[in-house]
């Protein structure tokens, strides 16, 4: 069902969240709950409403551009905006006893603001105009700069911060610097416009090249990619671990989104432009990520390295699917349901450190998790499908993700690179599974406490843990999901 470009009812989701957002704000400032219940329930009741709307509007195929072409909605939009309101709410149930222990619900802003981040989110995700792209962008950054400084009095946190703040202004400054040569060699800033003025062949090309590896280094930097990754490891092991698991999570999805609609929808016929740059960028990661995190004692940043040897991975996918066709398809496809399903393993990992804290321990150290087996035996498994998944062994869907982005980077020629990615990941199999012998063969050092949890987040832990198995089992129906969106919104 195809809209018209003045029809609002396409930004129903947006729309709905800037209003409900603006209201728990108004609620939060008249509230003197210590731990805002209210806040939170509203928050939570928020996120259940946009993803019943969006998968409504899924269900009856609402596509088209509003606002002038600045806005699109597809499947592509409707399925990652529901995996990142998916991603919130599991955060958010994770992270509150951790909040509130930490003194970090006071003042009320946690919600707010991960309600606008995710807002900045939504709009990166249906980006149908480069400015619509920096306009969500900046919505979030801030948003999650607020956030990471949430706790004033704890300077670790506060230098994560301006840490963030200034590495992330460099890479906006990448973003916007590559946009305005776009613009200069194309003179449009809309998505679908550019795709045709360079298909016509009346973009000033050395402009144009320019412009596309200014883009290309900061998304890189959005998606933690070596050698654009310094920021992650201080970020993530700085940050309160409720807000790195806001931060390690839905945000990775927009990043993602608008790789796809810069490079793919707006410049795939620069693929060989941009794909060296990408192959490139996905090896240092790889290389870079899994031999940084073997020296880690701290949990947050081994799984910090981990998401930059991931992120290689997604360019994999990305820059295989530079050959067209049904193999790009495939490609850009399996890129996808690899960051979906790394997303999945992501809060599961974070969730788990965040269950496992309490006040005065923060759980954030491999040693702290000695023997968690003789304390919770189901926390323990769930710890090892976590680190299994990671690995990228069967039978979780980590394997099967790792397999679906090979796949098509073999039959694209790029056997060598196919090769690496895997002795990459074998030489990431060491601090995973170093985990799971920390876990179930290693005595308990210091803290005996037993693990404490609420029943709505032991409840969503083990679906998180049961998810890793089933989609591995049984990928067929995400994997097709993915695939199809991106064949219909990319026009592939």
């Amino acid at each position: 069902m195809m809209h018209s470009s003045t029809d609002f009812a396409l930004a129903t989701p947006e729309i709905l969240l800037l209003i409900l957002g603006a209201a728990i704000l108004l609620i939060d400032a008249v509230s003197t709950h210590p731990t805002r219940k209210l806040s939170y329930l509203l928050t939570q009741g928020t996120l259940v409403l946009l993803t019943v709307v969006s998968l409504v509007q899924w269900n009856d195929g609402v596509q088209g551009r509003a606002f002038g072409g600045l806005y699109v909605a597809d499947d592509l939009a409707h399925l990652l905006k529901i995996a990142s309101y998916i991603a919130v709410f599991v955060t958010l149930v994770y992270g509150r006893i951790y909040s509130q222990s930490r003194d970090m619900l006071r003042g009320g802003e946690m919600y707010v603001l991960a309600l606008f981040g995710l807002l900045g989110q939504m709009v990166m995700i249906s980006a149908g105009n480069l400015i619509t792209v920096y306009l969500g962008l900046e919505l979030m950054s801030l948003s999650l700069y607020a956030l990471i400084a949430l706790r004033r009095d704890n300077t670790t946190a506060t230098e994560a911060a301006m840490k963030y703040f200034v590495l992330g202004a460099l890479a906006s400054g990448f973003l916007l610097y590559g946009m305005s040569m776009i613009y200069g060699a194309t003179g449009h800033l809309d998505l679908a416009q550019i795709a045709e003025t360079i298909a016509a062949g009346k973009a000033q090309n050395l402009a144009l090249v320019l412009g596309v590896v200014f883009i290309v280094a900061g998304l890189a930097f959005k998606l933690g990619a070596a050698p654009f990754h310094m920021w992650v490891p201080d970020v993530y092991h700085g940050a309160p671990t409720a807000i790195t698991l806001l931060l390690g999570a839905a945000p990775k999805l927009a990043a993602f989104a608008i790789t796809l609609r810069v490079l793919i929808e707006a410049m795939h016929t620069l693929a060989a432009d941009w794909q060296p740059m990408l192959l490139i960028l996905a090896v240092v990661s790889l290389a870079v990520g899994n031999i940084t995190a073997i020296a880690q004692s701290n949990f947050k940043r081994m799984l910090a390295y981990s998401t930059i040897s991931h992120m290689g991975f997604v360019l994999l996918g990305l820059a295989s699917g530079a050959a067209g066709g049904q193999t790009g398809a495939a490609a850009y496809g399996s890129a996808l349901f690899y960051m979906v399903t790394y997303v999945l393993t992501t809060l599961g990992s974070f969730g788990m450190v965040l269950l496992l804290a309490r006040d005065g321990f923060e759980c954030d150290r491999i040693d702290d998790l000695k023997g968690l087996n003789r304390r919770s035996p189901w926390h323990a498994f769930i710890v090892l499908l976590l680190m299994v998944s990671l690995t990228g062994l069967p039978p979780t869907v980590g394997f099967y993700a790792k397999l679906a982005v090979l796949q098509p980077l073999v039959q694209s020629g790029h056997v060598t690179i196919a090769v690496l990615a895997v002795l990459f990941s074998l030489i990431g199999a060491f601090y995973y599974l170093r985990v799971v012998k920390v876990v179930y063969f290693d005595d308990p050092v210091g803290d005996t406490h037993p693990v404490t949890a609420s029943f709505a987040q032991r409840g969503l832990m083990s679906l998180n843990g049961a998810l890793l198995l089933l989609l591995g089992l049984l990928p067929g129906g995400l994997m097709a999901a993915c695939v199809r969106a991106v064949q219909t919104s990319l026009g592939l």
